[in-house]
């Protein structure tokens, strides 16, 4: 599980709270319901007439995943897929056929069942690639229909705003209501972009780099099974999927085991260098040939 969006979004409200008690201000002030009403129903109303009831499901089916944001460690799918490729080498490729019924992930079963049914690698290359696609397309779907509730927020509340202040302009001849009024009138527009800001473009942006993520996860597993149907080397197999993947998402190699590495190498060189010298010393004290 990955909090950063949760952690995120308390600093960030928090952050406003802090601001108004600082200033002396009640949180109140700016819990109108009224203007929220307004700000939250609208947008996401104009969000489902932008789209259809499937978009409008689909993005709020996926807003769990953005708070849990759980994600598969490369390490794993990497040390998961080097597994296969021995049982591979070892036992055949119908073997995976049995190894498929023990994984959980979908994309992967697929992928073994196909190969050991004897799927040719180039079709095999373009079914995965075309789930991969279908998969990425629908992922970021979610990902724009909050994004566009970001745009749509302020302007929303600028329409709150032009609301009210028409009432204010009603009530001109009561002078001691007006600075409430117009205070109040400003609490939509400050709805409408506290929630583009802080909540739909960062769910947006939270989901969009879920759905890369993932698609990353599904050609890491693509590129896998399909090194493991042409027969490839486990160990070099590995080091190619690592290769594909950035440095700060693997796990990293302790510092000492590195270290240590250069200091017996160093060791080793140094002894073969006072060895070599040793040897020149004795050479040159040997008498000279006749």
């Amino acid at each position: 599980m990955d909090p950063a969006t949760l952690i995120g979004l308390v600093l960030a409200f928090g952050a406003l709270v802090a601001m108004i008690t600082l200033e002396h201000s009640s949180v109140m002030s700016i819990l109108l319901p009224a203007p929220m009403i307004l700000v939250f129903g609208a947008t996401i109303a104009v969000g489902l007439a932008g789209g259809t009831i499937k978009d409008f499901t689909s993005a709020f089916k996926a807003l769990p995943g953005a708070f849990l944001g759980k994600t598969t460690p490369p390490q794993s799918v990497i040390d998961q897929v080097v597994g296969l490729a021995e049982t591979a080498r070892s036992s055949g490729l119908l073997a995976l056929d049995q190894e498929a019924d023990n994984v959980k992930d979908p994309f992967l079963r697929g992928a073994l069942q196909n190969i050991a049914d004897g799927t040719d690698g180039d079709e095999l290359r373009m079914l995965l690639e075309d789930e991969i696609a279908t998969e990425a397309r629908s992922n970021r779907n979610a990902a724009k229909f909050f994004t566009g509730l970001g745009g749509y927020a302020p302007t929303v509340g600028i329409i709150g705003t032009v609301v009210s202040l028409t009432h204010v302009l009603e009530n001109l001849d009561t002078p001691a209501t007006l600075g409430p009024m117009i205070a109040a009138a400003f609490v939509a527009t400050l709805w409408g972009l506290l929630s583009a800001n802080f909540i739909w473009l960062p769910l947006g942006s939270r989901l969009r780099r879920l759905a890369d993520l993932e698609a990353d996860r599904m050609t890491l597993v693509m590129e896998g099974a399909l090194a493991v149907q042409a027969g490839s080397q486990p160990r070099l197999l590995g080091e190619r999927l690592r290769a594909m993947v950035p440095a700060e998402l693997l796990p990293k190699v302790g510092a000492k085991g590195k270290d240590g590495a250069a200091d017996t190498a160093g060791a080793a060189a140094k002894s073969k260098t006072k060895t070599s010298g040793k040897g020149k010393g004795k050479d040159k004290d040997l008498p000279e040939a006749a």
